[in-house]
């Protein structure tokens, strides 16, 4: 799980989030597999909050019963892709994006296997010089991904930013997500989740937690899919 705070998640908690489901784990920030409850993510620990992953791996375990889901907190919000390149610095958060998940992943994959990259992330980068570089940097990072965690064909899902009638996208967002819109059609074994219909928590950036559920969910379907067709 990768990216910027809409991947972290920022929904409200409510005690039913903080419930284990059954054969669904994180990987923890002191590197130990438990329980998955809400949040998952640790990047900023005074906002974070309800994110995709728990929806997301409850629609995988209601379609694959007998499979244990396990998810790899990364995302750092703010961050924009330039961060996620090996050395690259995030600031406000006094973190090494890519150099951590990466290593955290070596660390927690030992005991499983690699199913999917789950990407949300672009806010950060819509400006128009940096714009302009999104889609060779995300074809980029996507190939990255694949060598370093020697996966050549794992699945890489990119989620849409949140479309708000309060904030309309200017031409370097929409230059952003046209580069999220056509990785399917560019990148093998790639998908686009989109946020068509989501709602914001109130902050025009992100989403709330219905939104969040339901997000997952279309990560879900969309892995589903990505699984059930052929190479």
């Amino acid at each position: 799980m990768v990216g910027q705070s809409n991947m972290a998640g920022r929904g409200r908690v409510s005690e039913a989030d903080r419930q284990p489901l059954r054969k669904v784990l994180v990987y923890s920030k002191n590197g130990s597999w438990i329980a998955a409850r809400a949040p998952l993510h640790f990047d900023k620990p005074n906002v974070v909050g309800v994110g995709i992953g728990r929806a997301f791996a409850k629609a995988l375990r209601q379609a694959n019963p007998d499979c244990t889901v396990g998810l790899i907190p990364c995302a750092v919000g703010g961050s924009p892709i330039s961060a996620w390149q090996p050395g690259g610095f995030h600031r406000s958060t006094n973190t090494h994006p890519w150099d951590d998940m990466l290593r955290r992943a070596r660390a927690a994959l030992p005991a499983g296997t690699l199913k999917g990259i789950l990407w949300h992330q672009g806010e950060s980068d819509c400006q128009p010089d940096l714009a302009a570089r999104y889609q060779d940097r995300l074809h980029t990072l996507i190939q990255r991904f694949r060598h370093e965690l020697q996966a050549p064909t794992v699945p890489f899902l990119a989620g849409q930013m949140g479309q708000f009638p309060e904030r309309p996208w200017d031409a370097a967002k929409k230059h952003v997500d046209a580069a999220h819109r056509g990785l399917p059609a560019n990148v093998a074994h790639t998908a686009f989740v989109s946020s068509h219909g989501l709602t914001h928590k109130g902050d025009e950036v992100h989403f709330d937690t219905k939104s969040y559920r339901e997000l997952g969910r279309r990560y879900a379907r969309a892995w589903l899919k990505l699984r059930d067709c052929p190479p």
